[in-house]
């Protein structure tokens, strides 16, 4: 199972995240966010890392400052993690893969939710509904994927936490979980915000199938 570490800001632990068995390294281009990555790193660090796949994560950003970064970074992918539109995720699409995130609260049906977004995105992101953006601190309910066929690959986030794996590793067997392409982490495996517990990270990525 494919791991992303999201909200990295260190340069070190970026450059020790493909020996953690992590594929994906989520940076953060929001400026309200406490992991928002050009306070701790230069666009440059980030471009010359190719070792593992960046993930730029925005929300509600403009399309000329998003593909600015694309290119200044070299990111692989983008993370739309706002209110941004079909036609919005349209634009972006033409440049780099995107990633549309969805909060859903306990009420939210998700195939209809995603319906409008599925000719305009390459993947989903699945995580809880909160206030504000980013990470809500609420842990993503899978049976809300029970029987629900998602029709991209998609990302499962949602409080992940370093003793979800044997759980996440049977959510894997089911049906729904046939387009799960990764599980994204970040707050729960951190020492503090933006520094992250690499011996935690590490030992679930072993743990997980």
């Amino acid at each position: 199972m494919r791991v992303k570490v999201c909200g990295i800001t260190q340069e070190e632990q970026l450059l020790q995240l493909p020996g953690a068995g992590v594929s994906f390294a989520g940076f953060i281009f929001y400026p309200k966010s406490p992991r928002y990555v050009l306070r701790h790193m230069t666009t440059n660090q980030i471009k010359k890392e190719n070792t593992i796949n960046k993930v730029g994560v925005f929300v509600n950003a403009s399309v000329d400052e998003v593909l600015q970064m694309v290119d200044e970074c070299r990111l692989h992918m983008v993370q739309l993690h706002g209110d941004e539109t079909p036609k919005y995720c349209e634009k972006i699409a033409d440049y780099i893969s995107v990633v549309k995130a969805f909060r859903f609260s306990e009420t939210d049906n998700i195939g209809y939710r995603i319906q409008e977004y599925m000719s305009y995105c390459d993947m989903f992101m699945f995580d809880t509904e909160g206030v504000g953006y980013g990470g809500t601190g609420k842990k993503f309910n899978l049976e809300k994927l029970h029987g629900v066929t998602v029709g991209k690959p998609y990302f499962l986030s949602g409080m992940i936490e370093p003793g979800d794996a044997a759980a996440l590793n049977e959510f894997a067997q089911r049906p729904e979980a046939k387009a799960l392409f990764a599980v994204d982490i970040s707050t729960k495996f951190e020492l503090m915000p933006g520094i992250k517990d690499m011996k935690l990270v590490k030992k679930f990525t072993e743990q997980l199938k």
